[in-house]
């Protein structure tokens, strides 16, 4: 994996560059659309390439290996053939749906032993486990084993986390030098800055990644519980610390106006669960704030969803017949929301990327701060 920094912003530390895999290459910033299972829900692939263009796509590790298996997956040569997805994927490691099975697993040095939330049954993720399992799923970029620590956590939690994520991370490292690809493309291992809101925990932990010398670097444990402020001043202590000529993924984060604060303190690469979720519920994001097509006032606005969105649904279906599609629980409705919500994340960074090129990200982004605020 190559990653080369094409610009950054003057007023702030706001990046534009360019990653490339062996699956193609992947402008910053960049949303990720979640495929949990092997699938962006409701989203067929063809939607998600060449209306939402995404440029890379999420698996979760935890859920493939479940599910369907990895016996399967090897089968048919990776998840890029088991979905029919030719573009960059990355696997987290499945360290937080462990970890949020809290009543269901044991946690130990040698690794994390769980139940399956699927029928019950007993298994134990260990680094070295974690990454043949990313080996076999075969995604570009794959995350090292962690424990994800709850944003409520007091010091000494906290601290002792960060020291079984480290000496995991050793682990991971050492496995992943140890193996090679299982399918004639390469793969890239990204360390995890963890820390909960403690800024010594976090800079003891982003020296501790950086010293890795991965290809690229990922901050988690945000977004977790810890008021929305600390988020962001553990994001800006933590890419002060993590090498410029690397990228930077935020893990789980989060709602567009997140996105527009984390891209000024240097992050290059999201992923969230937010736009098909609420999208599944009802709500829209446009940059003009948010929709909750539930609401009785769009039951008779024969307007098109958004005339100037950067979906075909966008304009194709009216805001009436989504309220109808959405009050009625019909598969189209939750359909027709997570394309839109999808393209919209894909168009705001996109467009917080021309900005940035062009000079006045700063200004443009305070102004769509506004008005992603807005209840519509």
């Amino acid at each position: 994996m190559k990653f080369e920094l094409q610009h950054t912003d003057t007023q702030t530390k706001a990046r534009a560059g360019l990653i490339t895999t062996d699956h193609g290459t992947i402008e910053t910033p960049i949303f990720m659309p979640v495929g949990t299972q092997g699938s962006v829900k409701a989203v067929h692939i063809p939607e998600l390439r060449d209306d939402i263009r995404a440029q890379i796509i999420l698996g979760n590790t935890y859920h493939l290996y479940l599910r369907p298996g990895l016996e399967i997956l090897e089968q048919v040569g990776g998840l890029h053939k088991f979905n029919g997805w030719e573009r960059p994927i990355l696997t987290d490691s499945g360290g937080f749906q462990v970890f949020s099975l809290s009543d269901n697993r044991k946690l130990h040095e040698e690794g994390a032993e769980f139940r399956s939330h699927i029928d019950g049954s007993k298994h134990l993720f260990t680094p070295e486990k974690v990454m043949d399992i990313e080996r076999i799923i075969g995604a570009d970029i794959i995350m090292a084993f962690d424990e994800c620590c709850p944003g409520d956590a007091d010091y000494e939690y906290a601290k002792k986390s960060l020291g079984l994520t480290e000496r995991w991370l050793d682990r991971c490292v050492k496995r992943f030098h140890e193996t090679e690809p299982k399918y004639g493309y390469a793969q890239s291992l990204f360390p995890i800055v963890q820390g909960c809101v403690y800024p010594d925990l976090r800079i003891r932990a982003a020296e501790y990644v950086a010293s890795k010398g991965a290809d690229g670097n990922a901050i988690g444990g945000l977004a977790v519980g810890e008021p929305t402020e600390k988020m962001y001043e553990m994001i800006e202590l933590v890419n002060g610390i993590l090498p410029e000529d690397k990228p930077r993924y935020l893990m789980g984060v989060g709602t567009p106006i997140n996105l527009l604060e984390a891209i000024e303190r240097g992050v290059d690469m999201f992923d969230c669960i937010m736009p098909t979720r609420n999208g599944r519920n009802g709500q829209l994001f446009t940059p003009y704030g948010t929709m909750n097509m539930r609401n009785k006032k769009w039951e008779s606005d024969f307007s098109p969803i958004d005339e100037q969105g950067p979906s075909f649904v966008d304009r194709i279906y009216s805001k009436a017949y989504l309220h109808h599609l959405i009050k009625a629980n019909e598969i189209l409705g939750l359909q027709i929301a997570s394309i839109h919500n999808l393209a919209f994340y894909l168009w705001l960074v996109g467009e917080a990327r021309r900005h940035i090129l062009a000079g006045d990200f700063a200004t443009w982004k305070s102004r769509m701060v506004r008005q992603l605020d807005n209840r519509l």
